[in-house]
């Protein structure tokens, strides 16, 4: 007798089943680039806020104490937009490929 794990034998419910976890990835990733997006939407204008406050008391423009807050909360913001999007943003494996390939193509047409 076989030992058969899928309930039923029946190989839709398990497709199913990875359609919706595909899904559920899918919408907790959508979420998590929202978020990042309101994060920095609010960086922007508080920070813009709080510079225009600040000068607007005497203090300088080009001193710490004016883009402090900015600078530190875009500590913050750098690291959140890694979590979100991952090391791999900038120079992740597609664009290597990509240059690779970039590259190959145009010492072919070299030696042809």
């Amino acid at each position: 007798m076989e030992n058969n794990i899928e309930p039923y034998g029946n190989r839709n419910s398990q497709k199913a089943w990875e359609k919706e976890e595909a899904y559920l990835r899918a919408q907790k990733k959508v979420k998590a680039i929202m978020g990042f997006y309101w994060h920095l939407a609010s960086y922007v204008i508080v920070n813009i806020f709080l510079i225009i406050l600040i000068t607007s008391n005497g203090v300088k423009f080009f001193s710490f104490g004016t883009f402090s807050t900015a600078f530190f909360w875009g500590i913050g913001i750098f690291f959140h937009f890694l979590g979100v999007f991952g090391s791999d943003f900038f120079l992740g494996k597609q664009w290597e490929q990509k240059k690779i390939k970039e590259i190959m193509d145009k010492d072919t047409k070299y030696w042809e």
